[in-house]
């Protein structure tokens, strides 16, 4: 049973990864996706420094949710990222999936040091609100445990602002670039893809008005509760 379970959360994690190529997030190797599995407390991540045409699911690693570590078999390291999503999965209980890439837009807005303004519906649709900017890492942090202690960041500014990790399903790491995540693989992923279209409209939008102001909150809400919650009524029922 859990080697059945294995193979088709690498598979899944495996899709993933390559939504995130074929959507143009990915140049080179600057990305991953991984997925959990709570119940066997097993992590699935794409292997560090492998090209996405060479990728195959049985290349995406299989690490322990509580330590990080890849599980006894594996022979490929681990995306150098995995402290990061393994915080991430510790913290955020409700996450199945998550995507990093270093896609143009989001990670502009990263290296700017600026959160992605609301500016209108199709923002508001997936995120309740600016896709958020955390803090910086001391000198400190990035010198000892830098990778964990970006997901630790990441978990402290969602705790300190009171951000729902649903609600806001991704962030961006100054001077990096975004992280984002969802229900699953694939729905991280998909919130990768809007991060990035999101990103891009907050820049033209400032490009022809340099004033521009976010949305109403009205409006911001009105269209996040369309989709999400127990009110939403787009798209059909389930």
């Amino acid at each position: 049973m859990a080697d059945r379970a294995f193979k088709a959360l690498k598979e899944a994690v495996y899709e993933a990864n390559m939504a995130l190529v074929q959507a143009g997030l990915v140049v080179l190797t600057w990305g991953n996706a991984s997925g959990v599995d709570r119940e066997q407390g097993i992590v699935a991540i794409k292997p560090s420094g492998v090209a996405y045409e060479k990728l195959t699911p049985a290349d995406i690693v299989l690490v322990s949710l509580e330590t990080g570590k890849p599980l006894p078999g594996e022979t490929l390291r681990p995306s150098s990222d995995t402290p990061t999503h393994v915080c991430l999965y510790q913290q955020f209980a409700r996450i199945g999936g998550i995507a990093h890439t270093h896609s143009r837009y989001a990670t502009s807005w990263a290296q700017a040091c600026r959160a992605i303004p609301c500016y209108g519906t199709t923002h508001a649709d997936t995120f309740h609100g600016a896709v958020p900017l955390c803090r910086p890492l001391t000198a400190e942090e990035i010198e000892q445990a830098y990778e964990w202690n970006t997901g630790v960041a990441i978990v402290e500014h969602f705790a300190q602002q009171n951000l729902d990790p649903i609600h806001v399903p991704g962030v961006l790491l100054p001077y990096h670039a975004p992280f984002a995540w969802g229900e699953d693989p694939a729905k991280a992923a998909e919130n990768a893809i809007i991060v990035e279209e999101v990103a891009a409209l907050a820049w033209r939008t400032e490009q022809l008005n340099p004033k521009a102001c976010g949305a109403p909150q009205e409006i911001v809400d009105k269209h996040f509760r369309r989709k999400h919650g127990a009110d939403a009524y787009y798209g059909q029922p389930k």
